[in-house]
């Protein structure tokens, strides 16, 4: 299982239609630190959209392809392109320049329009993602049996798109495990968080057999946002999974990088990484100060102070424990 990050794709609805160049290379740069690897960029509707659509977003769509040479060495980066949109010119570019996957996306029942689109990304030698929109449309067993269809047609992986944010977990459990059931390739969940169940969902699609988890940094995506990127690290982490991912490394990324740069844009994460990490630990906030106090005179980081001590103690955590556990933490320089 992996968390396949979209919010250089997605979360650009935020703002616009894409980001600048300068967040992008953050984001980037941040996501590949974090060892987040599976990236999702470009314009929000995808290759080819800026002509196509009038999507006019900071950077065309071979100004992204350059800025993201120097870290095709470092991550599976690639864009996702509207099906109305799969044109062999579109997809040869994306070839051109090296692009590690394209994702066709289309409407729950018009997987048939996508078959040429799909074969072509194959025959141009890019692995080729595949995104249900608006999944719940259909039934359960009706979505699996068109996701075998395009499976067919040589598909790599399917993703089941909570477009509106309104599956409930039981729902999406029902309808991983259909597809699961139908299909060979890996089956994926992008969930909206509009009834504040994104990371609920996640979870249900996991525990149903979905491999690849579609994520957003600070939740960052269309509407109400997606599972929240460092929200799913961090919830999979406490249940023995995603081990591989650097979430202090992340959270220091949000902290001091990107959620400054949002501020500028006047967006601000629903939890912030401090409240995170007090969930993450079992941490009452009530020790918020008590814990600030001791991470600065000793001058370790709070958030490894905080993790550190409530796995001693998380009913009452003392001065003198703090200190004890700080005398054994890496200094900050």
């Amino acid at each position: 299982m992996y968390l396949f990050d979209c919010t250089l794709r997605d979360g650009a609805n935020v703002i616009g239609k894409g980001f600048d160049a300068r967040l992008t290379r953050m984001m980037i740069e941040g996501l590949i630190r974090s060892n987040i690897k599976v990236i999702e960029m470009g314009n929000c509707l995808g290759l080819g959209a800026y002509e196509a659509n009038n999507s006019i977003a900071p950077l065309n769509d071979v100004e992204y392809l350059e800025l993201i040479q120097p870290y095709l060495s470092q991550a599976e980066i690639g864009m996702f392109m509207g099906v109305a949109n799969t044109s062999e010119e579109n997809i040869a570019l994306g070839a051109k320049y090296g692009l590690h996957f394209l994702r066709i996306g289309a409407n729950a029942g018009d997987g048939k329009n996508a078959v040429k689109g799909i074969r072509l990304v194959k025959q141009y030698g890019m692995k080729c993602r595949y995104s249900m929109m608006k999944g719940y449309i259909l039934d359960a067993e009706d979505l699996a049996d068109e996701a075998a269809m395009l499976e067919e047609a040589g598909l790599d992986e399917i993703t089941i798109m909570d477009s509106a944010g309104t599956m409930m977990p039981d729902q999406v459990s029902e309808y991983i495990a259909a597809m699961v059931r139908k299909v060979g390739i890996p089956v994926g969940f992008h969930g909206h968080n509009n009834l504040g169940l994104s990371t609920a969902n996640a979870i249900a699609a996991a525990e149903a057999g979905a491999t690849a988890l579609d994520c957003g940094l600070l939740g960052m995506a269309r509407s109400a946002g997606n599972c929240a990127t460092e929200l799913a690290a961090a919830v999979f982490q406490r249940r023995g999974q995603l081990q591989e991912v650097d979430l202090m490394e992340l959270l220091h990324f949000i902290d001091n990088e990107l959620a400054p740069a949002m501020a500028e844009y006047g967006f601000r994460a629903n939890v912030i990484p401090l409240d995170l990490v007090y969930g993450l630990s079992g941490c009452h906030s009530s020790f918020a100060g008590l814990f600030k106090q001791v991470a600065e005179e000793r001058k370790v980081d709070l958030y490894d102070l905080i993790i550190k001590v409530s796995a001693i103690n998380r009913k009452n955590p003392d001065k003198a424990l703090m200190e004890q556990v700080a005398a054994d933490l890496p200094k900050i320089l």
